[in-house]
């Protein structure tokens, strides 16, 4: 019998100040990446005190493109440049973002904070409350310029190998789901989606585009995947839920006075809880939408920061799915 498994889950914080997490008790904590705006030492270090203050016992952390300092090879390439083609002397650049690996050791002296900085690949955890927990983790993003960190150029193979994984944490979303950019274009990488559809986990987890934030449950036809996933062949879009998003809580020019005063309402009743929950267990007051292993994926886009001033930060996540035991 599964075994009923809280998961508070954040992205692209980008170290803004002021940001506090959720008073809000929690058996895995997930940061999907963009700890920092411009991967300085100091960025880092804000971040990591917002994850210690987070109450629970495991946390686990995917670096993203703005970390870039992360990826040494990436990082190493961009201070290269800046000494060639502006001078920049070394001793400020080493100021500002350290040696190379000086932000990997903030994140090993930060292990006994129970914080977990995970590589791509797939990890096995086996949680405080007797669940077992299989991760595949790839902060890897698709770009056009692949100047930042953990980037790979549009059109390039990339591998994610995440067969047999219950979560799913990746910085960017599949093509499709919860990736609408602020210019209406779709910024999820087709791979990943075809990769997500062959594997079916429980819970995707991502961020990225941060006007995608919001969550989908979707339904999978059939027992496997098609040979060339797509959303028309795999997707069975009548069996699928919105759950939140953006539009769903903002007033839009098409609403009556009484729809933009029920947003208002559920925001409100959001804002007061200081998360949004969604689980199959019936704790959440707000909303409940079961989940069947093997035929739905719960997809949740928590990118934190929000494009809008006027609006503050969007909402994190808390989510309550059922694992294996792990003794099973």
């Amino acid at each position: 019998m599964d075994i009923k498994t809280r998961f508070l889950i954040l992205s692209d914080t980008h170290a803004e100040k002021g940001l506090t997490a959720p008073d809000v008790a929690a058996d895995v904590a997930i940061h999907c990446g963009d700890l920092t705006d411009e991967s300085k030492l100091s960025e880092f270090r804000t971040s990591l005190e917002l994850l210690k203050s987070i109450k629970a016992p495991i946390k686990l952390v995917i670096a993203g493109n703005h970390d870039f300092t992360l990826d040494i090879a990436a990082f190493q390439k961009k201070v290269n440049h800046a000494i060639s083609t502006f001078s920049i002397a070394p001793d400020l650049v080493r100021q500002e973002y350290g040696y190379f690996g000086k932000a990997r050791q903030l994140f090993a002296e930060a292990a006994s904070s129970n914080i977990i900085l995970l590589d791509e690949g797939t990890h096995h955890f086996n949680l405080q409350n007797g669940a077992r927990l299989t991760v595949y983790a790839s902060p890897y993003t698709p770009s056009l310029e692949a100047d930042w960190g953990f980037q790979y150029r549009r059109g390039d193979e990339h591998n994610f190998a995440l067969d047999g994984a219950d979560v799913v944490i990746t910085h960017g979303p599949p093509m499709g789901v919860l990736d609408l950019t602020a210019s209406k274009q779709r910024g999820g990488c087709d791979q990943l989606f075809a990769a997500v559809a062959r594997s079916r986990p429980r819970l995707h987890c991502f961020g990225h585009i941060h006007k995608g934030w919001g969550s989908k449950l979707i339904t999978w036809r059939g027992d496997k995947a098609s040979e060339s996933p797509s959303h028309f062949s795999d997707i069975d879009n009548g069996a699928s839920t919105a759950i939140e998003s953006l539009a769903t809580l903002g007033p839009t020019k098409w609403d009556s006075t009484r729809e933009v005063l029920e947003k208002e309402e559920r925001l409100m009743a959001l804002k007061q809880l200081g998360y949004r929950a969604t689980c199959h267990y019936g704790s959440d007051p707000l909303q409940v939408h079961p989940l069947t292993p093997g035929r739905q994926t719960l997809f949740v886009n928590a990118a934190v920061q929000s494009l809008s001033e006027s609006n503050g930060p969007h909402l994190p996540w808390v989510v309550e799915i059922g694992l294996p035991p792990a003794d099973a």
